[in-house]
C-alpha cells in the first residue's frame, strides 16, 4: 500500500491519541468551557467535511444531465449512512457524550466503558469516509486530489481530539490511573484505520460504487453530529462557545478542503 495512503488512514486516529494524552495536562476533568468548545469545533469540522470532501464529489460523479435519476445513489447513500448509524444506535449499549443518558439496550456496563464505545461506533463511519475518499483519489475516478484527501484526514484528526479527551477524562474522574485512561482513550481510534483499510482492501468493489459509499460515509457521519456532537455543546452553560467553536471549526475545514482540494 502506498505510504502516502498508509499515512492518511493513520492521520486520524493520530488525533485521539493526542486527545486522549491530554489527561496528563489535567488534574481529573476538563472544563466545561473547553468541551463545549471542542464539540462545537469538531461538529464544524465535521459538517463541512460532510459536503466539501464528500457529498460534493458523490454529486459530480452522479450528476451529469441534470436528471433525477442520476441522484438516487447519493440520495440512497446519505439515508443509508443515517439509517445505518441509527440501527447501531438503537442496538449497541452506549452513552451519550452530553448528560450521561444511556441509550440502547440495558446492560450492566459502566457509563464509562458505554462513554468509550459511543466514540468507538461513531469512529467507524469516519474511517470509512477517509478510506473512501482516499480510494477515490487513488482510483482516479474523482476530482478529488491527494491534498483533498489530507485535508480530510487532517479535519478528521482535528475532531478526534476531544472524542479522545472524552473518553479519557471521565476514566480518569472514576479513579483510574493515567496511562490505563490514555490507552482506553487511544484505543477507541482504533477503529478508524481499520474500517479505512478495509475499504482501500476492496477498492475493486468501492470505485464503482463511489457515488454510494460517498454519501453514506457523510450521512453516517452528520448523524453523529446531529445525534451527540452539536446537543453535546449545546447543553447547559456556556453553549455560546460551543457555536463558535463550530463556526471556526466550518471554517476551517472549508479552507483546508477547497484550498487544498
Amino acid at each position: 500500500m502506498d505510504i502516502n495512503i498508509v499515512l492518511g488512514i493513520l492521520i486520524p486516529f493520530f488525533g485521539t491519541v493526542f486527545g486522549a494524552a491530554t489527561i496528563f495536562l489535567f488534574r481529573k476533568s476538563i472544563s466545561d468551557v473547553a468541551q463545549k468548545s471542542m464539540l462545537g469545533f469538531a461538529s464544524g469540522v465535521m459538517v463541512a467535511a460532510s459536503f466539501w470532501s464528500l457529498l460534493q464529489p458523490a454529486l459530480e460523479l452522479s450528476v451529469k444531465n441534470d436528471q433525477f435519476v442520476e441522484i438516487l445513489p447519493v440520495l440512497i447513500g446519505f439515508l443509508g449512512g443515517m439509517g445505518f448509524l441509527f440501527l447501531l444506535d438503537t442496538v449497541v449499549p452506549h452513552e451519550h457524550i452530553d448528560e450521561g443518558a444511556s441509550e440502547g439496550p440495558r446492560s450492566s456496563l459502566t457509563r464509562s466503558t458505554k462513554l468509550m464505545l459511543a466514540v468507538t461506533l461513531h469512529n467507524i463511519p469516519e474511517g470509512m469516509a477517509v478510506g473512501v475518499v482516499f480510494a477515490g483519489m487513488y482510483s482516479g475516478e474523482t476530482s478529488l486530489t491527494l491534498a483533498a484527501a489530507f485535508a480530510l484526514a487532517i479535519g478528521m484528526a482535528i475532531q478526534n481530539i476531544p472524542e479522545g479527551a472524552v473518553v479519557s477524562m471521565p476514566l480518569r474522574a472514576e479513579g483510574h490511573k493515567r496511562g490505563k485512561t490514555f490507552l482506553y482513550g487511544a484505543l477507541s481510534g482504533v477503529v478508524e484505520p481499520i474500517a479505512a483499510a478495509i475499504t482501500l482492501l476492496f477498492l475493486e468493489y468501492t470505485v464503482p460504487a463511489m457515488p454510494f459509499l460517498l454519501s453514506f460515509s457523510a450521512g453516517a457521519m452528520l448523524y453523529v453530529v446531529v445525534e451527540e456532537l452539536i446537543p453535546a455543546s449545546q447543553t447547559g452553560k456556556h453553549s455560546n462557545l460551543g457555536t463558535v467553536g463550530f463556526a471556526f471549526g466550518f471554517a476551517i475545514m472549508m479552507v483546508l478542503d477547497v484550498v487544498l482540494g
